[in-house]
């Protein structure tokens, strides 16, 4: 039975039917893997953020005006960087989705592990007082 409020308990399942705890090692097991995924997406966050800032920093501001509608897609950017950018924001946006998934199972404990870890992996990787503005030059929430 799928639970549509937040229950606790050692049997749950995670993503697939396959990813089931029935006894309190595996539901421990699990709940570590959970703070792992959530501290690695704050990782490849940190780098594709610094990536894009360091390809930023690369053009200089006074040479061109830029206008959204106008940027050339195929100009004189590296496509290979652009390509390995777009690469590690698809993991990284697929990875938020299965985040958001496993906290859909409405197991407390999966989403207490899910919190924690993104609360580490702010810590150990996002929180450099030289990088505070990298995600507030763009309002949006992806970035």
């Amino acid at each position: 039975m799928m639970h549509m409020t937040f229950y606790w308990g050692k049997n749950v399942t995670i993503l697939f039917s396959s990813w089931r705890t029935d006894s309190w090692l595996s539901y421990a097991i699990s709940l570590l893997v959970c703070v792992v995924f959530a501290a690695f997406y704050q990782y490849l966050e940190d780098k594709r953020l610094k990536l894009k800032n360091m390809e930023r920093a690369k053009k200089s501001p006074s040479s061109t005006i830029e206008t959204p509608l106008l940027i050339p897609i195929l100009g004189k950017r590296n496509l290979g960087k652009r390509f390995w950018l777009g690469l590690l924001f698809g993991v990284n946006s697929a990875i938020g989705y299965l985040l958001m998934l496993a906290v859909m199972s409405f197991n407390g404990g999966v989403f207490i592990a899910i919190v924690v870890g993104l609360m580490i992996g702010n810590v150990l990787f996002r929180c450099d007082e030289e990088d505070e503005d990298l995600s507030l030059d763009n309002p949006c929430a992806c970035a």
